[in-house]
Formats: structure tokens, C-alpha cells, sequence
């Protein structure tokens, strides 16, 4: 799939707003400027967040709750970790038994990392397009409408 456009980008995460839940991983890979954050701030506006999301880039993990949001989202930049290690005392894996956790930079914890995470690859084409690749695991064959 082409995104030909930030405000596509925005529309793609309004419409993933429609069908993930808690519990979900998104992730999403991406060079530096691809829409990771552009497709994260779409889906927190389609779920209620009536400013615009911050990149969470130096907080690392940024919460958003109801009655912001329709339900608990956590909005993780992984950027600036060094090892996969640092991860696990950000507690996201207990974190997400009850929030939905939209994920940038998902690679810097290696491949073992969620295995059921819709993982969402951009790259960026030479006319400014971004790519999309999707890994779409079983827990999203239902609800995965890119196909």
C-alpha cells in the first residue's frame, strides 16, 4: 500500500481507531520522517484525543486515558533505548493487558518482541510515498483491512 500524503497517514491510523482494543500491539517500523507518529496521532484522534499527540521521542512512554481517549493507549518511541533490556522496566508487557500500546521504533527489542503485534513497516519511495508493508498476525486476520 502507498500513503501518498500525511493526511493518508492520518486517515490509516482513524481507521485502525475502528478495529484495535486493548491488549493490541501496533508497531510501527520506520526510518526517521516516514509517518510512524502521523499514523499514531491519527488513530489517538479517532479514539478522542482532541489535541494533537506529542511524539513521545525523550518521554519514551506516553499514557493517555479515558476520558481522553475511549480507552487506555500507551504511545511508546523506542528510539533512544540502546538495549533491549532498558525495555523491561517501562513495564509495557504487564502495561498492555489493559491498554493498547501503539509502538515506534518496535526493532530496538529485537526480533523476539511481540510476536502478535500488527507490526506496520514505511519506507520511503523516491516521489515521497511511504511503503506499506504489514505483518498481520492471527489475532488480526479478522480485523486486518489492507488486504
Amino acid at each position: 500500500m502507498l500513503l501518498r500524503s500525511p493526511e493518508e497517514s492520518l486517515e490509516l491510523g482513524r481507521r485502525l481507531a475502528g478495529v484495535a482494543r486493548p491488549g493490541d500491539v501496533i508497531a510501527l517500523s520506520g526510518p526517521l520522517g516516514a509517518g510512524k507518529t502521523s499514523i499514531a496521532r491519527g488513530l489517538l484522534a479517532a479514539l478522542g484525543l482532541e489535541e494533537e499527540a506529542p511524539s513521545p521521542s525523550f518521554a519514551i512512554v506516553q499514557p493517555y486515558d479515558p476520558p481522553e481517549v475511549r480507552f487506555p493507549v500507551l504511545h511508546v518511541d523506542l528510539y533512544r533505548l540502546d538495549d533491549p533490556q532498558e525495555a523491561e522496566e517501562l513495564g509495557l508487557d504487564d502495561a498492555r493487558h489493559d491498554s493498547l500500546l501503539i509502538v515506534e521504533w518496535p526493532e530496538r527489542l529485537g526480533d523476539s518482541a511481540w510476536h502478535d503485534a500488527l507490526w506496520l513497516s514505511l519506507d520511503v519511495a523516491p516521489d515521497g510515498a511511504r511503503a506499506l508493508t504489514a505483518k498481520v498476525p492471527a489475532a488480526w486476520k479478522d480485523r486486518w483491512f489492507l488486504t
